[in-house]
């Protein structure tokens, strides 16, 4: 494994183009583009203040940066470096700024979620959208890039409306049946669109495009509820993970559970459990010399490979601590491999910040505080 020199970055703002050419970091106030296989400086460009949020464009022709501070958003192009866009939001302010799917519109979030102001690059024109909800996911747009699904809080109530990105017209608004939405996801077919409360009440909506109610959700009453939920590619199957350490997987005919999975501190009854050992090489006292020590020799150098455990197996946890807010219990994050086949989950009490499939399907990316892992595994036509 090869390393390149190490470049500087600020705020961890630094993001691989979507067609993988490019890579933007961001130095202060700033923006530094490189070309992936050389690592040269392709284009440098300077901001009116710090960057707080950069964004590729879906095509990798724009970048966006964003100064909340001074509710500013600059856009820069790579096939014309002379031409820029600067956005004032005044003093209304800015809290978020984000890409549409086409990558020629900008929707800019200003502060206490009075409105969202939607910014077109190619005839100037702005759109407004008004009581956007202040929630855990309140926005998300439907896989083709057609529709945007937006959660709105009027009244003391919650509502959902249904945006067509093409011109930004409202194509449906109804109210739902949540005391507090906390978020909403487009099923990857953009056919069903799923709304969840807040962590108070277990309870999972799914909406159709026009706004009909197709079906409700609820595992239990009176205790803590949902925190995570992810389709699957196929749009068959939704994984809903909660706060007591469990995922439930429901289907898309009936809308009823067919599976329910747990994570247990202790694993009794599997196929194989491996453990990863860290071992130091054996250091003779020839070898203790400052010389030897200054000039890079295996004293330092530390060795791992995975072992067979024996079951049973204690799994190693954090217990969360319940005197101070926001504690990490429950399933936090859910990912579905590509071809449905395979759920990783992620429970509180495990060291692990976030998890994704490799696109080959057979290799896991764990991503800790401090450290990268990539975890594969073996697999036989019979298993699937």
């Amino acid at each position: 494994m090869n390393f390149s020199e190490v470049f500087k970055q600020s705020n961890q703002l630094c993001k691989v183009s979507p067609d993988g050419k490019y890579l933007a970091t961001c130095v202060q106030y700033r923006l530094v583009v490189r070309d992936v296989s050389t690592l040269q400086i392709m284009h440098l460009y300077t901001c009116l203040d710090q960057i707080s949020h950069m964004e590729w464009s879906s095509d990798s022709l724009f970048i966006l940066c964003a100064m909340y501070k001074r509710g500013l958003v600059q856009v820069w192009s790579l096939e014309q470096p002379d031409w820029h866009c600067k956005i004032d939001e005044g003093s209304i302010g800015l809290v978020s700024s984000r890409w549409s799917p086409d990558g020629r519109h900008i929707l800019n979030t200003t502060e206490f979620h009075l409105r969202i102001t939607v910014w077109s690059l190619c005839t100037k024109a702005v759109s407004y959208i008004k009581y956007p909800k202040a929630c855990q996911k309140g926005i998300d747009f439907s896989r083709d890039g057609s529709y945007m699904a937006l959660a709105e809080r009027r009244d003391c109530k919650d509502f959902v409306s249904i945006f067509v990105c093409d011109d930004w017209h409202l194509l449906r608004h109804f109210e739902t049946e949540t005391q507090d939405l906390a978020g909403l996801e487009w099923s990857p077919n953009g056919c069903v669109l799923a709304v969840w409360d807040s962590c108070l009440e277990y309870k999972v909506l799914l909406y159709s495009l026009d706004g009909r109610l197709l079906s409700t959700y609820s595992a239990y009453e009176w205790s803590l509820g949902v925190k995570s939920v992810s389709w699957s590619p196929s749009s068959q199957f939704l994984a809903i993970g909660s706060y007591d350490e469990k995922v439930r997987i429901i289907n898309h005919i009936t809308w009823k559970k067919i599976a329910q999975f747990e994570h247990p501190a202790t694993v009794e009854s599997t196929k194989t459990v491996y453990k990863e050992v860290e071992r130091r090489p054996a250091v003779g006292t020839d070898e203790m010399s400052l010389h030897n020590i200054t000039t890079g020799s295996t004293l330092f150098n530390t060795q791992s490979k995975y072992e067979i455990c024996s079951l049973p197996v204690q799994i190693p946890v954090v217990k969360p601590d319940p005197d101070r807010a926001n504690p990490k219990i429950g399933v936090s994050v859910l990912a579905f491999s590509s071809d449905n086949h395979y759920l990783a989950t992620k429970n509180g009490g495990f060291q692990v910040h976030s998890l994704n499939w490799h696109c080959s399907d057979n290799s896991l990316i764990l991503l800790g505080k401090e450290q990268l892992c990539l975890c594969y595994m073996e697999t036989d036509e019979e298993d699937k």
